[in-house]
């Protein structure tokens, strides 16, 4: 999983961490919006790495949260979708809008293959300073470069060099 290799995601233990992160979220999205603070414990020791002054607002969901790693005043807005099979690194004060979603899972294109749940991930990691508009979607194996925009709907289907702008579907320079 962690080479990028094809395995099984079906696996009782990968379920298992797969449960503790829905349940994580969960909490997470339970609290009292007074009470919430940054986000909510159970969902912060689930992450690899949190920074000072990170801000998840609910509802947000992760697939495993182990890889998912925050800079310093990463802010993600409601709805964001983060599905880390493999390492999310997101640097310091990158906003992510409403509704973004991380993919790092590819799934096989063997019919069969994929019914046994066969899969591989690919990071994504996304420099400091980035801004990545509401609806995006960045698919496995992407990097986004310090200080890049992403715009509202974009589908990142590769590279974005620092201080670029992407919009559209497949995401292009504009």
């Amino acid at each position: 999983m962690r080479d990028g290799d094809w395995y099984p995601a079906l696996t009782p233990e990968l379920e298992a961490m797969r449960r503790t992160a829905r349940i994580a979220c969960h909490a997470h999205r339970m609290m009292a919006p007074d009470a919430r603070g940054a986000m909510a414990p159970e969902l912060a020791a689930l992450f690899a790495r949190v920074g000072r002054d990170c801000f998840i607002e609910a509802p947000f969901h992760c697939s495993y949260g182990c890889h998912i790693e925050l800079g310093c005043g990463v802010y993600l807005n409601a709805g964001c979708v983060i599905l880390d099979s493999a390492r999310v690194a997101i640097g310091d004060r990158t906003m992510l809008g409403p509704g973004v979603q991380i993919y790092c899972a590819d799934h096989h294109r063997d019919a069969t293959e994929r019914a046994k749940g066969i899969e591989r991930a690919w990071s994504v990691e996304i420099a400091a300073d980035v801004w990545i508009g509401g609806g995006a979607i960045l698919l496995p194996g992407v990097r986004v470069g310090a200080g890049a925009i992403v715009g509202a709907g974009a589908v990142v289907t590769r590279d974005v060099a620092a201080g670029a702008r992407v919009m559209g579907n497949p995401a292009r320079p504009v």
